[in-house]
């Protein structure tokens, strides 16, 4: 494993092209594209103001910086460097832009969620969405590009809209059977739409293309509901993630339960292995401390069962309580969801889908902050706010400690598309981690082999 030099970066926005060939990040009104192969820099761009937002276009020709203090949206060109666009909402103001799958449109959420303008880079033609909803995750794009889904308010009703990407068309226009409407997602396949509602009402909805209500979920009442949500790669598993500590899998051919995992303090199953991260001191030749001091580093031990896992409590008069499911993945190959518990928050836990148990645990001597797979093999990549990086995979773990000049933390992380680099990010730096993708490498970077 190795790892480039530290390079500046502001508000932690650094992206992976879609193409996997260029490195975004952003410093203060800069915006600095790399190479990835050589991290040579490739274009910098000068902004109007300081850079809140960037995102890549799907073929990697054009990125999008957007300033919402100003209430401006700058468009790059790498292809034509002296190319570039200006969105100016003026008055209505800004809070949210993102692409279109097609990487010629711009989607602008004006101040309030009054509307949302769509900008054609091509024609120069505006369009306009009205009643957008402010919720935790309003639109989304089936996986296709062809569809996009928006979640509305009007007359005090929650409705879903659907409209063709290609020509912004309304194909369908529904209400939904909810208080408060909190995010939609489509399935990976573009079949099937969930709905879910605010985290007072346990209610999650099926809708197919057309509109129609395939399925309704409630798993209990009279107490807070759900977390996260998260459909697995296949679109087969609907993972819903509840503030009572448990994820229930819905399948896709019945919308039942199919199983419910959950997250006891104690594990005393012995099939279940527990890593329990461990610190150990350095030491100098002599056996005597180090001088100067350097970070403690740590390794994995496997704890002899049965375990207790360190568990907060939470504050009952606060909102937003950390209890419950708040973060849950699934591996690309179907095989794995990791999940935190956020009242149990120095664990991941990694569930076998195909068996439907838990499989591993990961404990932490702080808490965890973010988790993602490796889009090309099941192995997990985790963070904790230190200086230390973290790697699981069916054959084993590993920490390793991040080796950079001064106190780098560890608050990010991102995946290059082809599992070989890894972006980590601190609050006003970043590198970049090469992992080796040869046969016969360490064992936290193993490919998946038996796991009974």
């Amino acid at each position: 494993m190795n790892f480039s030099e530290v390079f500046k970066l502001s508000n932690q926005l650094c992206k992976f092209s879609p193409d996997g060939k260029y490195l975004a990040s952003c410093v203060q009104y800069r915006l600095v594209v790399r190479e990835v192969s050589s991290l040579q820099i490739l274009q910098l761009y000068t902004c109007l103001d300081q850079i809140q937002h960037v995102e890549w276009s799907a073929d990697s020709l054009f990125i999008l910086c957007a300033m919402y203090k100003r209430g401006l949206v700058q468009v790059w060109s790498l292809e034509q460097p002296q190319w570039h666009c200006r969105i100016d909402e003026g008055s209505a103001g800004l809070v949210s832009s993102c692409w279109s799958p097609d990487g010629r449109h711009v989607l602008n959420t004006t101040e309030f969620h009054l509307r949302i303008t769509v900008w054609s880079l091509c024609t120069k033609s505006v369009s306009y969405i009205k009643y957008p909803k402010a919720c935790q995750q309003g639109l989304t794009f089936s996986r296709d590009g062809r569809y996009l889904a928006l979640a509305e308010r009007r007359d005090c009703k929650d409705y879903i809209s659907i409209f063709v990407c290609s020509d912004w068309q309304l194909l369908r226009h529904f209400d939904t059977d909810t208080q408060d409407l909190a995010g939609i997602e489509w399935a990976p396949n573009g079949c099937v739409l969930a709905a879910w509602d605010t985290c007072l009402e346990y209610k999650v909805l099926l809708y197919s293309l057309d509109g129609r209500l395939l399925a309704a979920y409630c798993a209990y009442e009279w107490s807070l509901g759900i977390k996260a949500v998260a459909w697995s790669p296949s679109s087969q598993f609907l993972a819903v993630g509840s503030y009572d500590g448990k994820v229930r899998i819905l399948n896709h051919v019945t919308w039942k339960v199919l199983t419910e995992f959950g997250h006891p303090a104690a594990i005393s199953d012995p099939r279940v292995v527990v890593y329990k991260e461990a610190e150990k001191s350095p030491r100098g030749a002599l056996g005597r401390p180090a001088c100067p001091p350097r970070a403690a580093e740590s390794r994995y031990e496997i704890a002899a069962g049965p375990v207790s896992l360190q568990t907060l409590k939470p504050a009952a008069d606060r909102a937003n309580p950390k209890i419950g499911i708040g973060a849950l993945a699934f591996s690309p190959d179907n095989y794995f969801l990791a999940t935190r518990n956020d009242n149990v928050p120095n664990a991941v836990w990694v569930w076998d889908v195909q068996k439907l148990k838990l499989f591993v645990v990961l404990e932490q001597l702080t808490p965890v902050r973010a988790f993602q797979w490796d889009p090309q093999q099941p192995r997990l990549a985790l963070c904790t706010g230190g200086g230390k990086v973290y790697l699981w995979s069916p054959a084993g773990c590993v920490s390793v400690q991040v080796p950079a000049e001064g106190d780098f933390q560890v608050l990010s992380l991102c995946w290059h598309f082809s599992g070989g680099s890894l972006a980590l990010l601190s609050k006003d730096h970043f590198c970049l981690c090469f992992l080796e993708t040869e046969e016969g490498a360490g064992p936290a970077f193993g490919q998946l082999g038996d796991h009974t």
